[in-house]
């Protein structure tokens, strides 16, 4: 982002650089408007595989193949650059944040209908565990570029969570309430 300038986003469209500053008043603006729009593309590229998610691995499965996509893309790369700039600027970081958003009200979704019923639900702040899923990942793609190794065994904890809830929702009805009575006193 630090050598992006109206005349560098102009010469690359092949516009004249007064065009930036009349349709989106500065380039931070530019930015902002431009990270939403590929934002709600990518969303909408898996939104059918969000929708037919069945458990918490299939979730990770599909976050996991979203990484590799938006990896290969250089989306990753983009997304660093955006996240560090918006930490000093308010025109940045609203846009990405909505951005951000787009992904994390897909996860709360498939979050909701997944643990509807379950124990785990009677614990979990389902829009806050949505925002930490989100976060978790971005994370782990800026994460990756510096330990590989790394990254991919937060991933497989992820899995080994996603494992454990699985464990929980597979319990009879007299441990299930059991469980649910424990925590509601733990809370």
């Amino acid at each position: 982002m630090a050598g992006a300038s109206a005349r560098t986003i102009a010469a690359a469209a092949g516009v004249n650089q007064a065009l930036v500053f009349y349709h989106y008043g500065s380039v931070d603006e530019l930015l902002g408007a431009a990270c939403e729009q590929a934002t709600r593309q990518r969303v909408g590229a898996f939104a059918d595989r969000f929708a037919a998610v069945g458990s918490l691995r299939e979730l990770l499965q599909v976050g996991r193949e979203l990484h590799a996509a938006e990896l290969a893309q250089g989306n990753v790369s983009v997304l660093a650059q955006l996240l560090a700039a918006a930490q000093t600027g308010d025109r940045l970081a609203g846009p990405t944040g909505a951005a951000l958003q787009l992904w994390t009200d897909e996860i709360e979704a498939v979050l909701t209908r997944l643990l509807a019923g379950s124990p785990v639900a009677e614990v979990a702040d389902i829009p806050g565990l949505a925002r930490a899923v989100a976060a978790a990942f971005v994370g782990i793609e800026l994460y990756e570029g510096i330990d590989r190794d790394g990254a991919q065994r937060a991933f497989e904890a992820l899995d080994q969570l996603a494992v454990l809830v699985e464990v929980v929702d597979e319990l009879g009805p007299l441990a299930r309430r059991a469980l649910k009575s424990r925590i509601r006193r733990a809370l």
